[in-house]
């Protein structure tokens, strides 16, 4: 999957010089100058006016310039949308979850080898403490967490916040299991954990471990927040 993401890269630059190219030509037409500071000045008022109106009409050497732009834009903003969407998960159904150490909302620094074999667990990525969707995330676990007592499961919590952050979510909303602070995302990358948004927004994703360390499970959603908690229940009642 590495692999793929390396290649849709190389196709995303490789398609950005002719789309610079035109972009280039197109703008001197537009703005009427040979000048190649046109292409570093922040003016777009009048580019985006003309690349999809037609302001020369008359102009054939416009209509070319601006058609060929069009083209390689539309096709440039596709293999944008792709490349950001092509899944990079590591850690998959099946696979043993890797080892990791980061700090509490205490400060305290936990290590994950300290509870596999011993505990299943339900590891979730969440993007950001005492946002809409991850307070409601954490919020229903937190109601739930007589539930997972009863499967013998211990909740984990990780986002880049910091440890203080964490412990004000944590006290806020009265969150009774363990945030971990994973401030250089390096958990999050090795678990391989995608983004949302172009790769604006951290994802969602919770994973389901037995006690042999295995990964039962996944579920990946950025928006049904809530649904998290429902699917981790429902794994968790399948393997009593």
């Amino acid at each position: 999957m590495e692999l793929t993401k390396n290649l849709w890269l190389i196709l995303f630059i490789a398609w950005g010089l002719p789309l610079g190219y035109y972009r280039s030509k197109f703008r001197k037409l537009v703005y009427q100058t040979d000048s190649w500071m046109i292409n570093i000045k922040p003016v777009f008022c009048l580019e985006i006016k003309g690349l999809f109106g037609n302001l020369y009409p008359e102009n054939k050497k416009y209509s070319k310039f601006r058609n060929f732009y069009l083209f390689y834009l539309l096709v440039y903003i596709v293999l944008f949308i792709i490349y950001f969407n092509i899944d990079t998960m590591k850690v998959v159904e099946g696979s043993k979850v890797p080892a990791f150490e980061l700090k509490n909302q205490y400060g305290e620094l936990f290590s994950l080898d300290s509870v596999v074999g011993k505990k299943n667990l339900v590891i979730y990525f969440y993007p950001k403490d005492d946002s809409p969707g991850c307070t409601k995330e954490a919020c229903s676990f937190r109601d739930q967490f007589a539930v997972f007592a009863d499967a013998d499961a211990m909740i984990i919590g990780i986002s880049a916040q910091s440890v203080e952050s964490h412990l004000a979510f944590a006290k806020k909303h009265r969150l009774n299991y363990l945030l971990l602070s994973d401030t250089g995302n390096k958990v999050r990358k090795l678990f391989g954990v995608p983004s949302n948004l172009f790769g604006l927004i951290p994802g969602r994703v919770t994973y389901i471990v037995n006690k042999k360390g295995e990964v039962v499970y996944l579920f990946n959603s950025q928006m049904d927040a809530e649904k998290h908690v429902d699917e981790a229940v429902r794994i968790l009642q399948t393997m009593k």
